[in-house]
Protein backbone atom coordinates (compact mmCIF):
# COMPACT_ATOMS: atom_id res chain seq x y z
CA UNK A 1 0.00 0.00 0.00
CA UNK A 2 0.69 3.59 -0.85
CA UNK A 3 1.48 6.39 1.59
CA UNK A 4 -1.15 6.02 4.47
CA UNK A 5 -2.97 8.67 6.58
CA UNK A 6 -4.72 8.36 9.81
CA UNK A 7 -8.30 9.58 10.22
CA UNK A 8 -6.93 12.88 11.47
CA UNK A 9 -4.48 14.07 8.61
CA UNK A 10 -7.36 12.24 6.32
CA UNK A 11 -10.26 14.56 7.82
CA UNK A 12 -7.67 17.82 7.54
CA UNK A 13 -6.77 16.65 3.39
CA UNK A 14 -10.50 16.26 2.73
CA UNK A 15 -12.42 18.39 4.51
CA UNK A 16 -14.59 16.17 6.18
CA UNK A 17 -14.63 15.82 9.55
CA UNK A 18 -13.59 12.54 11.33
CA UNK A 19 -17.17 11.76 13.08
CA UNK A 20 -18.56 12.05 9.01
CA UNK A 21 -15.87 9.61 7.47
CA UNK A 22 -16.76 7.22 10.43
CA UNK A 23 -20.06 7.73 9.46
CA UNK A 24 -19.67 7.14 5.43
CA UNK A 25 -17.71 3.95 6.40
CA UNK A 26 -20.92 2.85 8.10
CA UNK A 27 -22.95 3.51 5.46
CA UNK A 28 -20.90 2.42 3.03
CA UNK A 29 -20.19 5.52 1.13
CA UNK A 30 -16.87 4.62 1.53
CA UNK A 31 -14.62 1.75 1.77
CA UNK A 32 -13.47 0.16 5.65
CA UNK A 33 -10.63 1.53 6.18
CA UNK A 34 -7.44 -0.60 6.55
CA UNK A 35 -5.89 -0.93 10.15
CA UNK A 36 -2.95 -0.76 11.54
CA UNK A 37 -1.11 -3.43 13.90
CA UNK A 38 -2.88 -0.72 16.83
CA UNK A 39 -6.48 -0.69 15.12
CA UNK A 40 -5.75 2.62 14.11
CA UNK A 41 -7.74 3.32 10.87
CA UNK A 42 -5.37 4.38 7.75
CA UNK A 43 -6.66 6.05 4.63
CA UNK A 44 -4.94 5.79 0.88
CA UNK A 45 -4.59 8.92 -1.27
CA UNK A 46 -7.64 7.50 -3.17
CA UNK A 47 -9.88 7.24 0.13
CA UNK A 48 -9.04 10.91 0.55
CA UNK A 49 -9.84 11.64 -3.28
CA UNK A 50 -13.24 9.95 -2.65
CA UNK A 51 -13.55 11.88 0.75
CA UNK A 52 -13.16 15.49 -1.26
CA UNK A 53 -15.75 14.49 -3.87
CA UNK A 54 -18.13 13.28 -0.98
CA UNK A 55 -17.81 16.55 0.38
CA UNK A 56 -17.80 18.47 -2.48
CA UNK A 57 -21.70 16.87 -3.98
CA UNK A 58 -22.62 17.30 -0.33
CA UNK A 59 -21.88 21.29 -0.53
CA UNK A 60 -24.23 20.83 -3.70
CA UNK A 61 -26.81 19.17 -1.49
CA UNK A 62 -26.59 16.10 -3.37
CA UNK A 63 -28.25 13.62 -1.14
CA UNK A 64 -26.31 10.84 0.04
CA UNK A 65 -28.09 7.76 -2.19
CA UNK A 66 -27.37 10.23 -5.14
CA UNK A 67 -23.74 10.57 -4.42
CA UNK A 68 -23.45 6.75 -3.73
CA UNK A 69 -24.96 6.77 -7.55
CA UNK A 70 -22.24 9.76 -8.19
CA UNK A 71 -19.21 7.97 -7.10
CA UNK A 72 -20.46 4.52 -8.70
CA UNK A 73 -20.47 6.53 -12.53
CA UNK A 74 -17.12 8.50 -11.28
CA UNK A 75 -15.24 4.93 -10.41
CA UNK A 76 -17.25 3.82 -13.69
CA UNK A 77 -14.67 4.39 -16.96
CA UNK A 78 -17.41 3.24 -19.00
CA UNK A 79 -20.55 5.24 -17.85
CA UNK A 80 -22.25 7.79 -19.87
CA UNK A 81 -21.89 11.26 -19.66
CA UNK A 82 -25.67 11.66 -20.12
CA UNK A 83 -26.13 9.30 -16.81
CA UNK A 84 -24.50 11.28 -14.80
CA UNK A 85 -26.01 14.50 -16.25
CA UNK A 86 -29.56 13.44 -15.51
CA UNK A 87 -28.46 13.19 -11.79
CA UNK A 88 -27.31 16.63 -11.87
CA UNK A 89 -30.42 17.69 -13.70
CA UNK A 90 -32.82 16.03 -11.16
CA UNK A 91 -30.96 17.60 -8.42
CA UNK A 92 -31.38 20.80 -9.75
CA UNK A 93 -34.76 20.76 -10.47
CA UNK A 94 -35.55 19.59 -6.95
CA UNK A 95 -33.45 22.59 -5.35
CA UNK A 96 -35.63 25.08 -8.00
CA UNK A 97 -38.77 23.62 -5.95
CA UNK A 98 -37.16 23.96 -2.80
CA UNK A 99 -36.10 27.77 -3.79
CA UNK A 100 -39.53 28.86 -4.99
CA UNK A 101 -41.23 27.06 -1.78
CA UNK A 102 -38.94 29.04 0.41
CA UNK A 103 -39.55 32.11 -1.78
CA UNK A 104 -43.27 31.46 -0.95
CA UNK A 105 -42.27 31.16 2.68
CA UNK A 106 -40.65 34.17 3.29
CA UNK A 107 -43.44 36.16 0.80
CA UNK A 108 -46.45 34.56 3.26
CA UNK A 109 -44.26 36.16 6.47
CA UNK A 110 -43.67 39.36 4.82
CA UNK A 111 -46.96 40.25 4.72
CA UNK A 112 -47.43 39.02 7.87
CA UNK A 113 -44.96 41.32 9.10
CA UNK A 114 -46.13 44.20 7.13
CA UNK A 115 -49.55 43.85 8.60
CA UNK A 116 -48.16 43.82 12.02
CA UNK A 117 -48.27 47.71 13.68
CA UNK A 118 -44.90 46.47 15.75
CA UNK A 119 -46.00 48.75 18.74
CA UNK A 120 -47.19 48.14 22.65
CA UNK A 121 -50.93 46.88 21.51
CA UNK A 122 -50.84 43.39 22.31
CA UNK A 123 -52.79 42.51 18.58
CA UNK A 124 -50.40 40.62 16.54
CA UNK A 125 -51.33 39.62 13.25
CA UNK A 126 -48.27 37.63 12.98
CA UNK A 127 -49.33 35.29 15.76
CA UNK A 128 -52.96 35.23 14.34
CA UNK A 129 -52.29 34.59 11.19
CA UNK A 130 -49.92 31.03 12.52
CA UNK A 131 -52.84 30.58 14.68
CA UNK A 132 -55.41 30.52 11.74
CA UNK A 133 -52.81 28.02 9.66
CA UNK A 134 -53.71 29.49 6.90
CA UNK A 135 -51.64 31.11 4.29
CA UNK A 136 -51.63 35.01 3.30
CA UNK A 137 -53.95 34.27 0.30
CA UNK A 138 -56.38 32.32 2.33
CA UNK A 139 -54.94 28.74 1.47
CA UNK A 140 -54.98 26.18 4.29
CA UNK A 141 -51.30 25.50 5.64
CA UNK A 142 -50.31 21.33 6.23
Amino acid sequence: MSETLSIGAAAKASGVSAKMIRHYESIGLLPRAERSNGNYRLYATQDVHNLRFIHRARSLGFPLETIRELLALWRNRQRSSAQVKKLALTHVATLEAKIAEMQEMAAALKHLAHNCHGDERPDCPILEGLAAGKAPDGRACH
